[in-house]
């Protein structure tokens, strides 16, 4: 095996190959540091590496695979990176921002304890626009990360390092974070897997834990490696009140017959403009679905444009209220441009923020109607396959298809389901517009049935497989 198709290799079968000690976790360490070292730079998925510390890791993982005990932990020897919004006691969370530069955690968040506690190997920590708050992936602190497809094109946001480095072969696993689609995004953009699981299925960090907004989950290469990662991440915590009880756990071998499942299909959510090319894609996704004898019509879920303002009012009375709170007026000019102008937005009042949750309670009562007859429902991840890498959403016009949109709100569509908070999405890979950078496609769950999101990401994924191959790689 090249080192090329050893950073691609899968961590679900990496683990095989540590337990027959086919592969060590040295070897997988060095090949991917190797690649880091070179081609790292071109995509700039990182704020630090490192690899003397993953090796290090990795030498007392191989230790235990030399033992016959059978302890064995489910991520035993596998390099993660970690993203920059998510704490580490003891190590350098800088989320992304000038005011973070020299902060040293304290505690580490539940997602990261976790992950760590299962074995994993922390190769590095990924960028995120500062404090997660954009859906591109540049900050002033660590400079742009773009899409391994096409350099002129960001990874998305807010987990775009995430995005970048798995796409890019520079690492196995990632975690990512979701307020308002921060890992579907950058799964779309990089052409990787995103899963938003129900809120409460992955415990978070008080206080954004009691944001139902916000969610903690995995992003991987394929649909078995989420599936791994979110078996870890996911159950009951002690420091999360919100957090699920009992543990549900994804199934290792993934039924992936479709056969007469009846699946709704939203090309727009009835209130976006897409571009023709991601229409193009949704559509052959959708095509593929029937070719497994699944039963896919076309609906409209009833929603009206002012839910925008609810999502916004949402996001702007806790998101925005912290910033405009947390920071003085002098150490705004430390912010990014995009955080800037949110700190400067006026901060919705408390029943502005109950009339978002009104609208949410009528956006549910129409996808819940739709849910009685349909398993699940897929829709684009995005309405542009990416914006340009250095974007301003601060001050750049967005444009679809000729016609102005909002810059987020306009082209992500993902917020609506951080609304519809206990429905479980993934984005899988869909295609490629001409540019080269990727396509997603969201598959939206009833509340809760994460199992059927998974089922349906494993049977497309049979369907359009990526990474296996060096030509379905990216040309770095």
């Amino acid at each position: 095996m090249s080192d090329s198709d050893l950073c691609y290799l899968g961590a679900a079968e990496a683990l095989r190959r540590f337990k027959a000690r086919r592969l060590s976790p040295v070897e997988l360490v060095d090949a991917l540091a190797a690649r880091i070292e070179r081609v790292g730079p071109k995509v700039n998925a990182f704020t630090y590496v490192y690899a003397e510390r993953a090796r290090a890791a990795a030498r007392r993982a191989e230790a235990r695979y030399a033992k016959t005990d059978g302890r064995l932990r489910p991520l035993e020897g596998l390099p993660v990176v970690i993203k920059d919004d998510t704490a580490i006691a003891g190590d350098r969370t800088t989320y992304g921002s000038l005011l973070y530069k020299d902060n040293i955690d304290e505690t580490t968040a539940p997602s990261a304890d976790r992950i760590l506690k299962a074995g994993a190997l922390l190769l590095g920590r990924s960028t995120t626009p500062e404090f997660a708050a954009a859906g591109i992936c540049w900050s002033r602190r660590w400079g742009v990360t773009a899409t391994p497809w096409n350099l002129k094109y960001s990874a998305g946001g807010s987990s775009g390092g995430a995005g970048a480095a798995l796409a890019a072969g520079l690492t196995t696993l990632a975690n990512g974070t979701d307020i308002g689609g921060s890992v579907r995004i950058p799964a779309s953009a990089c052409g990787v897997y995103g899963f938003k699981p129900p809120y409460g299925r992955n415990p978070e960090a008080p206080a954004f834990n009691l944001d139902w907004y916000n969610h903690a989950g995995p992003m991987a290469r394929s649909v078995a490696d989420c599936a791994l990662l979110q078996n870890v991440m996911s159950g009951p915590d002690p420091r999360d009140i919100a957090a699920i009880r009992p543990k549900l756990r994804i199934p290792n071998a993934l039924d992936r017959n479709l056969k007469g499942w009846r699946i709704a299909y939203s090309p727009a959510l009835d209130i976006f403009e897409v571009d023709r090319e991601v229409a193009a894609r949704t559509e052959a996704a959708v095509d593929a679905f029937r070719s497994m004898g699944a039963i896919v019509e076309e609906v409209e879920l009833g929603w009206p444009p002012s839910i925008a303002k609810a999502a916004a009012d949402h996001l702007g009375a806790i998101f925005g209220a912290w910033i405009a709170e947390t920071f003085a007026p002098k150490e705004r000019r430390h912010m990014t441009s995009y955080v800037r102008a949110f700190a400067a937005s006026p901060t919705p009042k408390l029943i502005e923020l109950l009339a978002s949750m009104e609208t949410e309670g009528r956006m549910f009562e129409k996808l819940g109607a739709l849910f009685r007859r349909y398993r699940l429902l897929l829709c684009p991840t995005t309405a542009l396959p990416s914006m340009p890498a250095t974007f301003d959403p601060s001050k750049d016009p967005a444009r679809i298809n000729g016609k102005p949109v909002d810059s987020f709100f306009g082209v992500y569509m993902t917020w609506p389901f951080n609304m519809m908070s206990r429905c479980p999405v993934m984005s899988v890979p869909s295609g490629f517009a001409k540019s080269g950078v990727p396509t997603g496609l969201q598959i939206v769950g009833r509340p809760f049935d994460d199992v059927s999101v998974f089922r349906a990401a494993a049977a497309f994924e049979t369907l359009h497989p990526l990474y296996d191959k060096p030509i379905r790689r990216p040309k770095l």
